[in-house]
């Protein structure tokens, strides 16, 4: 089969390797649809350690062409979305329903405490347990099942209560999601901050009342004098500045979400007694759980949430080192890679 490898830093190499089998309790998918995630681009330069060689790709859908002996539930023929996180179900965490905090969690191409080989190839042998049946959803929009069910799970992290008043703090692909997911989960007044004009435009149109430039003036002024109070901010920029920016954004009873992926050695300055005496909160989020996956894989067949409008470019295999040179120049939003090309 043909794959995409990750032999160095900067290196995609297009080779072919044997076609895997599926061990008993597993499928073998042909991938139809990869997204390109920023994990996968931090892979690819350097920036989140990973061993090479090694195949990434998370975000992923196709169809089943081989069944295990022991799986009952699936056949030759179906149509899938897989959920790459591989919990142990044995921890305390997988236990408490928190699978993405599993102690020994597996990532299918992804970023996790084990890292087996992705989705950037033609199959994929996964656990028959990590997929969710599509139907008729094309495969594309059911690939990004996964980074939708990642915000899901983040917005669950703040408690997001019918009416409330939420910032969001970046307007790329997984700022664009939040906007959507907030409509469609109950917030009241949404606020997009994000310097890119085309991107607070296209926020607009998917669900944000109102999109502010923060570098034209101090966001935190901007957002008080258009709405007032903030109930909950959503970081999804992944910076040391944006995080302590939304979190300057709420006020008392305030939740900050940190959804954005920062730098591992960053660090903030809060205050512990605004913590305490306003009652404020900061919270993160990683990665999804099965059931917002089912959650995710839902909203897209019922056109809740508009993906069309956030895939910007897509590949064949060959076209994966363009795309991330695209995303470290910031040019466009969703890549998508198609490995059946």
């Amino acid at each position: 089969m043909k794959t995409a490898t990750l032999t160095d830093a900067h290196t995609v190499e297009i080779s072919d390797r044997e076609r895997p089998e599926p061990a008993p309790d597993e499928l073998l998918v042909a991938i139809n649809a990869c997204g390109v995630c920023t994990t996968d681009l931090h892979m690819y330069s350097g920036n989140l350690t990973v061993d090479y060689p090694m195949i990434p790709g998370h975000e992923s859908a196709g169809e089943v062409v081989s069944v295990g002996e022991n799986v009952d539930d699936y056949e030759e023929g179906d149509r899938v979305a897989i959920n790459p996180s591989v919990p142990c179900n044995e921890c305390r965490a997988c236990k408490s329903g928190r699978e993405n905090l599993c102690h020994d969690l597996t990532s299918i191409g992804g970023a996790a405490k084990n890292i087996i080989d992705g989705a950037f190839a033609e199959y994929a042998a996964v656990p028959a347990g990590n997929v969710e049946a599509i139907g008729d959803l094309d495969y594309r929009t059911a690939s990004l099942a996964e980074p939708l069910g990642c915000v899901i799970n983040g917005i669950d992290q703040v408690d997001l209560t019918s009416g409330e008043t939420v910032v969001v703090v970046g307007g790329g692909f997984i700022g664009q999601l939040i906007v959507q997911t907030l409509r469609t989960s109950g917030a009241g007044t949404i606020v997009l901050s994000e310097p890119v004009a085309e991107r607070r435009k296209l926020g607009v149109e998917l669900g944000a009342d109102y999109a502010v430039d923060p570098t034209e003036s101090d966001p935190t002024e901007a957002v008080s004098e258009l709405i007032g109070d903030v109930d909950i901010a959503i970081e999804a920029v992944g910076l040391p500045k944006t995080i302590q920016q939304a979190h300057s954004l709420t006020g008392p009873g305030g939740r900050t979400l940190v959804f954005g992926v920062p730098p591992e050695d960053a660090t903030i300055e809060l205050s512990p007694f605004d913590l305490f005496f306003e009652e404020r909160e900061v919270v993160g989020s990683y990665s999804l759980t099965p059931k917002t996956f089912a959650r995710a894989v839902t909203l897209l067949q019922n056109d809740r949430i508009d993906v069309d409008s956030l895939v910007t470019d897509e590949f064949d295999l060959d076209g994966l080192e363009t795309a991330f040179e695209q995303m470290e120049a910031r040019e466009g939003l969703k890549k998508v890679v198609y490995p059946a090309q």
